[in-house]
């Protein structure tokens, strides 16, 4: 069953810096897109970056250009979102999903009804 998992969440202070991790497993990452998404307590998710698994290339939420880095590495079936510039309103429950084809230009890429295959999430918190 393909699966997906994340880790690195946790506590930091603004500033700081998180190297969240999504581990896949059956092959899901294989040929599926990947997506970070945050929800912050008591609002929506929000599509943070994706990227494609045909050529790598990636799209980020204006509100974290500059700041993260999406990343994927096939051979270890696993993407990552490094975090630099952490501020409070970064905080919220990071989850990945996994879609076929997208993050793609005639995709709406950061949309969460785009994908299908969701993580259980993990924690980041930003505070003093």
């Amino acid at each position: 069953q393909a699966q997906l998992k994340e880790s690195g969440g946790g506590l930091v202070q603004p500033g700081g810096s998180l190297r969240l991790s999504c581990r896949g497993s059956g092959g899901i990452l294989d040929y599926n897109d990947i997506a970070w998404f945050r929800q912050a307590p008591g609002k929506e998710r929000e599509g943070v970056s994706c990227i494609a698994s045909s050529d790598g290339s990636a799209k980020y939420a204006d509100s974290v250009k500059g700041r993260f880095i999406i990343s994927r590495d096939n051979s270890m079936n696993s993407a990552y979102l490094q975090m630099n510039g952490l501020e409070p309103e970064h905080t919220g429950g990071y989850y990945c999903a996994a879609g076929f084809m997208t993050c793609r230009e005639n995709r709406n890429r950061l949309g969460a009804d785009e994908y299908k295959s969701w993580g259980q999430g993990t924690q980041v918190t930003i505070s003093p």
